[in-house]
């Protein structure tokens, strides 16, 4: 029986959420569960960016590989589309990164970054999030922001961030940003409501670069 190349597995849904460094200690998180979602990750960086998303974007089956795309205006009652929509693209961990934000609702871009060298998707989506948040306070605008990481939304709370990448000189200015991010969050205060973006009920975010 050839040996399993995955090294990490991110449980997305189970007894404990979160990332583990051997199958053993999986199986206890995944075992009798009802619809646990896990995956298997050759490197750690790999399993953090998957696990700061959705398993939607990682797991897929025969039964929704053809489904049609939801479309957020169907859950207008829940969505307020007079926000801003962040996020980021990645082509692969690590590698060419940009994010941008655009309205919810026209889908206008109001910012995008990059591309820079050697970055990942969790840190172009907390860059997305603070950008957002210090246009929108230069501006007076105190509109909702949407966001589909939850790894940025943890550290955008935290004021920190957590991530096994490591500079170089090709990615030295997202370090800089990086820096300049929790700069801000320390010496400024902000009213915005930030809003986890529902990717299994309301489909893609709106700023999503549609590269899946």
């Amino acid at each position: 029986m050839a040996k399993s190349k995955n090294k990490y597995y991110v449980v997305w849904v189970g007894q404990n959420p979160g990332i583990y460094d051997n199958w053993k200690d999986t199986q206890v998180q995944i075992t009798g569960f009802p619809n646990a979602k896990y995956k298997g990750f050759k490197t750690l960086i790999e399993a953090e960016e998957a696990f700061g998303q959705s398993a939607r974007g990682y797991i897929k089956t025969k039964r929704n590989a053809h489904k049609t795309p939801k479309d957020p205006k169907a859950y207008s009652s829940e969505i307020n589309f007079d926000s801003i929509s962040v996020d980021a693209a990645c082509s692969r961990n690590p590698g060419i990164m940009e994010y941008r934000g655009v309205h919810t609702q026209t889908h206008e871009e109001i910012f995008r970054m990059g591309p820079f060298e050697d970055g990942t998707n969790n840190i172009g989506e907390f860059l997305a999030l603070v950008h957002a948040l210090a246009l929108m306070k230069k501006n007076n605008d105190k509109r909702a922001i949407y966001t589909d990481s939850r790894t940025g939304l943890s550290w955008l709370k935290n004021k920190r961030v957590k991530t096994t990448l490591k500079q170089t000189q090709k990615n030295r200015k997202i370090f800089v940003l990086l820096e300049r991010a929790i700069k801000w969050l320390k010496n400024n205060d902000y009213s915005n409501e930030i809003i986890k973006w529902d990717t299994e009920r309301w489909g893609e975010i709106p700023a999503d670069f549609g590269r899946k």
